[in-house]
């Protein structure tokens, strides 16, 4: 596995006095890749004919690392741990698509016990196959367009990896946890977790799929840090 330094800010703020008595704030974070930004190799199609006529005339990258100029990093998967406050778990699913023959977006976060809705939008066959270390493993056929696959995770895990073993460069990785703070940074590599109260907790990020299995680590109280 290729290996990248991940730098991280983290700040924590708080919106106003109320919330500040309450022990309640706001992570707001960005992650910055430091050194030389690694490339993307343009995806070779060639396997499938009808991939390569959907995608006719566009220049489809395996996004391994998505960075701004500036070394701005999208799709880290973060997450705080710890001694947090529990919510019930949403009941709006969490939407992978399978459009053009790549899944978007490739990484997602998603509670143990909720849905994750996988849809096929290619007029083609596609299967899904989730790749598990902690008992989340599923492998499943979609051989039409608008066909929905439904999954809910038992078991915190960081990441499943999902992939279409019909078409070798699809890839997309789910981050499972078991309370709700966590996000992924966006496409400038900045991150928002709305924290929840009173104690301390470990803030963990994860690198991406390219990164080396790096973890920082702040010890976040009520107070700041």
């Amino acid at each position: 596995m290729r290996s990248v330094v991940l730098s991280l800010v983290v700040c924590l703020a708080f919106a106003g006095a109320a919330a500040a008595q309450a022990n309640t704030g706001t992570i707001k974070g960005h992650v910055h890749l430091s050194g030389k930004l690694p490339g993307n190799p343009i995806i070779r199609m060639g396997m499938d004919p009808m991939c390569s006529k959907i995608n006719a005339g566009k220049r489809i990258l395996q996004e391994y690392v998505v960075a701004t100029v500036d070394g701005s990093l999208a799709n880290v998967f973060v997450r705080l741990q710890g001694n947090v406050p529990q919510s019930p778990v949403s009941t709006q699913p969490v939407v992978i698509d399978q459009r053009g023959c790549v899944y978007a977006p490739r990484v997602v976060g998603v509670r143990a016990g909720q849905v994750l809705q996988i849809k096929n939008s290619d007029a083609l066959m596609h299967n899904v196959h989730g790749l598990s270390g902690k008992d989340n493993s599923f492998n499943v056929g979609q051989p039409a367009a608008g066909m929905v696959y439904q999954w809910k995770a038992k078991n915190e895990e960081i990441m499943v990896h999902l992939k279409c073993d019909i078409h070798n460069w699809m890839n997309a990785y789910i981050g499972v946890v078991t309370n709700p703070y966590f996000a992924v940074s966006d496409t400038m590599g900045t991150f928002q977790i709305e924290a929840g109260a009173a104690t301390t907790v470990d803030f963990t990020y994860t690198g991406n799929e390219k990164s080396s299995s790096v973890i920082d680590e702040l010890r976040v109280a009520a107070n700041g840090f």
